[in-house]
């Protein structure tokens, strides 16, 4: 069984046990497997400044917020006069998941958002379109008037990162720009916190007609936390947010404080699983932990040895696949924790993007179990109406893999798909 997409690389699933049946030809040209996801447009605009240059521009360390205009066009030109900026790059957290699910799948994404009108070589608009993969369908964008957004990111020495965000036309997606058809037969919808910010925003109204059609198509919505203090500001509005939309939330481990209030990620996870069905929860150095639901009878052993931390054995069910809560008889929360793959980088400039690519990673997953299921229908696993193809530990391998290639990249985005093989790590995650 191959993953959806057109992929040289060989990365197959086993396909000996009895009771399988081949793919139909031309199949692939008529099912859609593809990823939606909403977001502000934007060119992320990294520099390394020292502390006094945050305190001179009355920028709050660590913090995301709001620059008008005039101030960040001021800020921008001082960095390039003084040779300060890294680099210029397509930006925003749901448009880095969505090309690097691209990249990884070789398959179709469609982003929906607001994107100037007028677009010249060499502007920002430009740079974002010319640093997105060609797979990712930016036709459904709506037109404005308005200039493209920017994210200025500065990087203090201690690697600490803070956020400048210019608007632009960021938040000018209007609901009529929902294409209905286009959510009903994706894989998932992917949405973020920072679309909800400003409820007076035509983005805010837009991403929940996304979420309605979703929920009534049975279509997984994936929510990506923002920074910690905008979960901190509407806590019980994203919480109620969250308890009725969403499917999967991806979060690090700030985030997970500011909406559980609990340090430990186990538990911080376990928590969350109140509200949603599956989640992923980042924690830097400390690799990352997935969480989910089962069914009594589907749950599966795990073969590897059983971890005590804040829950006992944690670990028992981790080669069980994710379920949807409501689709279990007797629900069982399982867990599965990972340390960075070969103890991550030796060297990291920036996180930017790692957990961006852990969450496409998953997204990758999901979008294979509907690919299995349409393509193979009388295959034992469809036996099972599971989230994902892979069990929890797999997906985790796959993630800490590729959160891996984007931090050794020193990218926000994928520059290049994973190597074909490296030892047996790609063997043992296909073959799950």
């Amino acid at each position: 069984m191959k993953f959806p997409g057109k992929r040289k690389s060989k990365h197959y699933f086993p396909v000996t046990e009895k009771g399988r049946e081949s793919a139909e030809p031309g199949f692939l040209q008529t099912e859609p497997f593809y990823l939606v996801g909403i977001d502000q447009l934007l060119v992320d605009i990294e520099c390394a400044v020292e502390q006094d240059f945050l305190v001179r521009h009355n920028l709050k360390k660590g913090q995301s917020q709001i620059l008008n205009g005039q101030a960040a066009e001021t800020i921008y030109r001082e960095l390039k006069a003084e040779g300060k900026i890294r680099g210029e790059f397509a930006g925003g957290s749901v448009g880095n998941t969505l090309h690097n699910y691209s990249v990884l799948s070789d398959e179709r994404s469609v982003a929906l958002g607001a994107i100037t009108k007028n677009i010249t070589v060499g502007d920002y608009a430009f740079k974002y379109i010319r640093n997105t993969s060609a797979k990712v369908d930016l036709s459904y964008l709506q037109p404005s008037e308005n200039p493209m957004g920017r994210a200025l990111c500065f990087v203090t020495p201690g690697g600490e990162r803070t956020f400048g965000i210019n608007k632009g036309c960021m938040n000018d997606l209007a609901p009529d720009f929902i294409p209905e058809g286009v959510i009903k037969k994706a894989s998932a919808l992917l949405i973020s916190t920072y679309l909800l910010r400003e409820e007076k925003d035509p983005i805010c109204a837009s991403t929940v007609k996304a979420c309605e059609i979703a929920l009534q198509a049975k279509v997984p919505v994936v929510m990506t936390l923002g920074a910690s203090f905008l979960i901190e500001s509407k806590k019980d509005f994203f919480s109620g947010f969250i308890e009725k939309y969403v499917t999967c939330l991806a979060m690090n481990d700030l985030e997970a404080l500011a909406l559980t209030g609990l340090n430990d990620p186990l538990l911080a996870a376990q928590n969350t699983l109140e509200l949603c069905d599956l989640v992923l929860l980042t924690v830097g150095e400390h690799g990352l932990y997935l969480a989910g639901y089962v069914d009594e009878r589907f749950a599966r052993r795990t073969t590897h040895k059983l971890h005590i931390k804040s829950i006992v054995d944690y670990n028992e069910y981790e080669f069980s696949r994710p379920m949807r809560m409501s689709d279990c008889v007797k629900p069982i929360k399982i867990y599965s924790h990972i340390n960075p793959f070969m103890g991550g980088p030796g060297i990291i400039k920036n996180t930017n993007g790692a957990g961006d690519g852990a969450l496409a990673a998953v997204l990758h997953d999901l979008s294979a179990r509907k690919y299995h299921q349409a393509k193979v229908p009388n295959s034992p696993k469809n036996l099972v109406n599971s989230l994902s193809y892979s069990s929890l530990s797999q997906i985790s391998k796959y993630a800490n893999r590729v959160s891996f290639e984007i931090l050794a990249q020193n990218s926000t985005r994928l520059m290049r798909a994973l190597p074909e093989r490296e030892d047996s790590l790609q063997e043992a995650y296909w073959d799950a």
